[in-house]
Formats: C-alpha cells, sequence, structure tokens
C-alpha cells in the first residue's frame, strides 16, 4: 500500500487519536489536529508525527493550522474532518455563531476550503465523522441553521451531523471533476469522553456503565475512517456516500435526497464565513 499524508482533526482523542495510531502503525504520514496542547502534544510525541493545536471554536485558529498545513505539507492525501461533539445550552462562539454548529459543520467547511488548491492538487479523499444521529434528530432550516427557535443539544447536534452529510455531497458534486472524492460515516455509539460537556441526558447516557458495555470501541470506530482514509475511491468506496459499517447506510435523512439543500447549505455557509461565492459551481458527478 502506497503510504499517505493523511491529516486528521480531532485527533488528540477517541476515534481521532485511535485512527492516528492505526494509519501511521500502517505506515502513513499521520498530521493530528487537536484543541488540547497537552494531549494533542501526547499523541504527536507518542508516534512521533507533526501536530497542530487549534480550537474550532475560534475560526482564528482554523484559519491559522489551515495555513501551516499548507506551509509544511504541500501534498495532502486524506483530509479526515473528525473533530466535533455536542454541547450543552445554547453558547455563541466569539465567532458570533451556535458552538456546536461551529465546531462541527463551520469550521470543518472554512478549513476544506482553505486546503482546496492543496486537496485538488492532491486529488484527495476528504472524510468527514458524521453520525446516526443526523437521522434521529437532525433537520436544516435554511433561515434558522443555529437553531436558535428550537434549539436543544441533541437536534443541534444532529443537525450538525446531518450538515456534515450534505456538505460531503455538494463537496462531490462540485468537485468529483477536479480530482476531490469525498465520503461521510458513522464511527458507531462510541464509548469515549463524547458528549462529557454537553450537561444532558446524552451526557447520562454515555457516563452510565451499562450503556458503555453496549458500546463500541474507539479502536473498532477508528477501523471505518482508517478504511475510508486507505481505500481508493470508486473502487472500495463511493464518492459522495454516506456509510455505516462500511457500506453505504441503507436509512438516511430524507433531506440527503434533496439535491436543493445541500446546494442552498453550501452557498449559506460561503456567506457566513465571507467567503468567496458560487465555490466550484460546476457539477460533475
Amino acid at each position: 500500500m502506497d503510504s499517505k499524508t493523511i491529516v486528521i482533526t480531532g485527533a488528540s482523542d477517541g476515534v481521532g487519536a485511535e485512527a492516528a495510531r492505526q494509519l501511521h502503525h500502517h505506515g502513513h504520514r499521520v498530521v493530528v489536529v487537536g484543541r488540547s496542547p497537552h494531549k494533542t502534544n501526547a499523541i504527536g510525541d507518542e508516534l512521533g508525527v507533526d501536530r497542530h493545536v487549534a480550537d474550532f471554536s475560534r475560526l482564528a485558529d482554523v484559519r491559522r493550522v489551515a495555513s501551516d498545513l499548507q506551509n509544511a505539507h504541500p501534498t495532502i492525501d486524506v483530509l479526515a474532518n473528525n473533530a466535533g461533539g455536542i454541547f450543552g445550552d445554547p453558547t455563541k462562539t466569539e465567532d458570533g455563531f451556535d458552538v456546536t454548529f461551529q465546531v462541527n459543520h463551520l469550521a470543518p467547511f472554512l478549513l476544506t476550503h482553505l486546503l482546496l488548491d492543496t486537496l485538488t492538487a492532491s486529488t484527495a479523499s476528504v472524510i468527514q465523522t458524521s453520525s446516526a444521529g443526523a437521522r434521529l434528530f437532525g433537520k436544516v432550516v435554511l433561515d434558522d441553521l443555529e437553531h436558535d427557535r428550537d434549539f436543544t443539544p441533541q437536534r443541534a447536534y444532529g443537525t450538525a451531523k446531518l450538515d456534515n452529510i450534505l456538505f460531503t455531497q455538494e463537496l462531490h458534486r462540485r468537485f468529483h471533476g477536479q480530482g476531490i472524492s469525498a465520503a461521510a460515516f458513522h464511527p458507531g455509539t462510541v464509548a469515549s469522553g463524547f458528549a462529557s460537556n454537553s450537561g444532558n441526558f446524552v451526557q447520562r447516557m454515555y457516563g452510565s456503565r451499562i450503556a458503555r458495555r453496549l458500546m463500541t470501541t474507539p479502536q473498532k470506530a477508528a477501523g471505518q475512517l482508517v478504511w475510508l482514509a486507505e481505500g481508493r475511491p470508486g473502487t472500495d468506496w463511493l464518492s459522495g456516500a454516506y456509510y455505516e459499517k462500511r457500506k453505504p447506510a441503507k436509512r438516511t435523512h430524507p433531506q440527503t435526497r434533496d439535491e436543493n439543500i445541500s446546494r442552498q447549505l453550501w452557498d449559506r455557509s460561503e456567506q457566513m464565513l465571507s467567503l468567496p461565492p458560487n465555490l466550484g459551481k460546476t457539477t460533475n458527478a
């Protein structure tokens, strides 16, 4: 297997850290990005790999790390947008967005956009860690993307994970013809530190000893990210698809079948981030 340069966000703990370990063990050039300086440096030191610290609740951090990645890595074969989480009461970031919406959707959208030149030149794969919560709790309302009118932590999280799938589909439509492949996946319900700061029933569930016995391990969950990162788009997996257990999901949210929703979400995200409009208008399925 050819060695790849693989950037993983949210790699300081949980699924991201385990994926970094497995991919490094397989001989790939892994680059870890994490929020916690201590944890990110720890996994970087453990593996002897390049590491970058960025808090996705600050878009200035996203812009900085994108610049650092471009300068350090002229080729990026895989960008794994794995960072995310569910949070508690509605909280605005210093950028003015809901923290759940920003960390799970806007930040990886911005990072991908800023790296597009490198990604297209590298004929890269862009992988989004989504969730079955998209189907269970999510609903994109184009004039209320942050659920200011009906906020609950699980609704905000489910919609952000639905945003990940819609972003994957639209990235494929706009840029597959230029060499980029994209996939989203559900890692399973993972026994990790996920939801530890959400302050709701999800936190209680993840903290339950009984429930954790039924969950998958970060090691097993990371296997799906590793499979997509090492796989060949068009042969091992289909670009633009959402995967569960290494197969295209049989049950998906109805909005994932509406190309107009994904297009408008993309355009609205560009506007919110003050990015150049009409990016990648050419559609190539």
